[in-house]
């Protein structure tokens, strides 16, 4: 909708008409959104504040006088309420049930954008920055992407256009120096690797302090290996996040107000209180916003069209067979009828497999649902010791990636363990350009692996184990938690949600391209996918003592 079509549609709406009400509330509360979420982070009082905002923008529309200045209007009054919400919680005792109940929103953006590269990195050293300049940053990032001006900035913060150039430009150093230290977690320095030992893995100031002085004085963690592109040029153009499916705004009327999110949300982590707020039948609607009786607005997003889905064939694994079953009785009412099916999930036990020749291509990766993970690590964990853990929620893919370190202690690998698990787990691809067996490149008699050499020792699996490759992919749908059991060998994982996208690249990216091999499908798109070996829904005091098995 073009600037005069947003013109007659404010004037509509002041005027009483439903129906551009409507459209006025669709159009503009995905940019509400973006503000408030990424200036709490995705805290659950986000939906609280976006409520609060479009109630306020709604009952005071009639006080706007120039209908050209509603966005920046509209933009200063989102403002207030953040600034409001942050005084009143300077002021209470932090609630850390709110706290732990929070959604990170630079995590949402990685996933709902599927940003790659340094993209991603900006996003996630969003999470670096202190209350005032994440606040400073939501609006930045929307000016930098084309969906507010600089005059609009300054008029939301309240100052001028010169002081805003001033704060910004402070902020915008902050953020560079948080992408550093983003850069330096996802690399392999020794010595940040043991200042981190005691980091609980939230980022604070505290230790935004400490990291940003060791790579300042490290020649590892400074050294930038790829040119590093201004964030401005990388948010040029980024779309807005989009509303979490489902999501329901409830405005009624004369001061009474109410917020809920669907079903559908929970998906995204909107608080329990929210959920529980839900006073009226929602009525939901394709897409944009519907008012209805009462004054409650559904807002719904249609879920991104998935790739073209390929041919499901066998996949080529070395996997063990799966067990014969027999064939499933006929349609019937009783709930015997569906055992079958139940008993298959978790029969497949995963078995030690041989490397396939390195440039034997992949078979097509099987589509699954993807409505987003959330994890309780954040866009990217490290976990480096033992009883190191991170909780996995919602429906998509998972990336573990390895990294054996002999040359600190090698000897017997106890693997990482998946327990607690809810609903269903599977282990659908295998990449990173190589296995831990291979040889390290540059090794001139290829006696050198991934797994050590004779000058250093080898780390070893245990018996019967499956042999892990740089970067493993998992499928989840329902809630797991990952547990590093670090004893003997030394191993440190990086774990994030991923995407089918970045598995399909991933390990389609081999020969001729530099990598040492091509990567493994392992799904075949069915109930027969393997299942992980160190798997339970038990929740075991010590996960270490997980059995070898993948029978749930």
């Amino acid at each position: 909708m073009d600037t005069r079509q947003w013109r007659d549609t404010i004037a509509a709406a002041q005027a009483g008409d439903r129906q551009a009400l409507d459209e006025l509330v669709a159009g503009w509360l995905p940019l509400v959104y973006n503000i408030v979420g990424r200036a709490l982070n995705g805290h659950a009082d986000v939906d609280d504040v976006v409520q609060e905002t479009m109630l306020r923008a709604v009952d005071n529309l009639g006080s706007l006088r120039d209908p050209d200045s509603f966005r920046s209007w509209l933009v200063a009054i989102a403002m207030r309420q953040i600034r409001d919400r942050a005084r009143r919680r300077s002021t209470e005792k932090l609630d850390e049930a709110a706290a732990h109940e929070a959604t990170d929103f630079a995590e949402l953006t990685v996933l709902r954008l599927q940003l790659e590269g340094q993209r991603r990195e900006v996003a996630e050293a969003v999470r670096w920055l202190d209350d005032e300049d994440r606040q400073l940053l939501s609006l930045w990032w929307l000016e930098v992407a084309g969906e507010l001006s600089r005059r609009e900035l300054a008029a939301a913060v309240g100052i001028s256009r010169q002081h805003a150039a001033v704060r910004v430009q402070r902020m915008k150093e902050r953020l560079e120096t948080s992408r550093g230290i983003v850069r330096a977690l996802d690399g392999a320095c020794p010595d940040l690797r043991e200042l981190t030992g005691r980091w609980n893995g939230r980022p604070d100031s505290v230790w935004r302090k400490r990291l940003a002085r060791h790579i300042r004085r490290c020649g590892y963690c400074g050294d930038a290996r790829e040119t590093v592109v201004p964030a401005e040029r990388l948010l040029v153009g980024i779309a807005l996040v989009p509303i979490p499916v489902g999501f329901t705004l409830s405005l009624a009327f004369g001061g009474k107000t109410a917020v809920a999110a669907t079903s559908a949300a929970t998906s995204v982590g909107w608080s329990a209180k929210v959920l529980g707020a839900l006073t009226k039948p929602a009525v939901a609607v394709t897409a944009g916003a519907s008012l209805v009786a009462g004054g409650a607005y559904v807002v719904t997003q249609p879920p991104d069209a998935p790739p073209p889905r390929a041919a499901v064939t066998p996949t080529a694994t070395a996997t063990s067979t799966p067990p014969s079953l027999p064939a499933a009785p006929p349609p019937s009412p009783s709930p015997s009828a569906t055992r079958p099916k139940a008993d298959l999930y978790g029969s497949v036990v995963d078995a030690v497999d041989r490397a396939p020749d390195p440039n034997a291509e992949p078979a097509p990766l099987p589509h699954r649902p993807e409505s987003g993970i959330t994890s309780t690590g954040g866009a990217r964990a490290v976990m480096n010791h033992r009883g190191d853990s991170v909780t996995f929620t919602g429906q998509g893919y998972v990336l573990v990636r390895w990294q054996i370190s002999p040359q600190y202690r090698p000897g017997g690998l106890v693997m990482p363990t998946w327990t607690g698990l809810q609903g269903k787990l599977f282990h659908v691809a295998s990449g990173g350009g190589r296995r831990m067996d291979d040889p390290v490149k540059g090794s001139s008699d290829g006696s050198a692996t991934g797994m050590g050499n004779p000058d250093i020792g080898y780390t070893v699996l245990p018996d019967g184990t499956q042999q892990m490759w740089q970067n493993e992919y998992f499928y989840l749908d329902g809630s797991v938690t990952l547990t590093v059991n670090e004893r003997g060998a030394d191993y440190g994982l990086s774990v994030f949600p991923s995407s089918w996208n970045a598995v399909n690249e991933d390990i389609n990216s081999g020969p001729p391209d530099g990598a040492i091999r091509y990567g493994l499908v392992r799904d075949t798109g069915k109930d027969d996918t393997p299942v992980p070996q160190y798997v339970t829904r038990a929740t075991p005091a010590d996960p270490a003592t997980v059995p070898q098995e993948s029978r749930l």
